[in-house]
């Protein structure tokens, strides 16, 4: 599971955002089912980052966001996200020269559902 949480930030405060980030970040990763996660930046426009993380499962991620040391250091800062969907299901993987893997929605029998 993909989580993608993008975020509109001055460039006056982008130090303060960082450092928030990035301790978020470590919040997050110390987390069972914690897969990988990137806090990256849009090279066109400065003030637009994404902080990026991916799970094992949708279970994983809900209670990660439960644990304390999550809700004290990650949760204000997802909480500055835009307000859009963040949490993605994979539906389809390749890996390089690979072929393309269906795999079976949650929401639903069958793929893409």
């Amino acid at each position: 599971m993909l989580v993608t949480n993008r975020f509109v930030v001055d460039v006056d405060v982008a130090d303060d955002f960082t450092e928030r980030a990035h301790t978020a970040l470590t919040a997050l990763a110390a987390r069972p089912g914690y897969l990988r996660g990137q806090l990256l930046r849009a090279l066109d426009d400065p003030r637009h980052w994404s902080l990026i993380t991916e799970w094992e499962s949708v279970g994983t991620y809900r209670r990660a966001l439960g644990a304390f040391e999550v809700k004290v250091s990650s949760v204000p800062l997802l909480a500055e996200a835009l307000d859009e969907p963040s949490a993605y299901e994979s539906l389809a993987s390749a890996a390089p020269g690979g072929a393309v893997v269906v795999a079976e929605s949650d929401r639903a029998a069958g793929p893409y559902r």
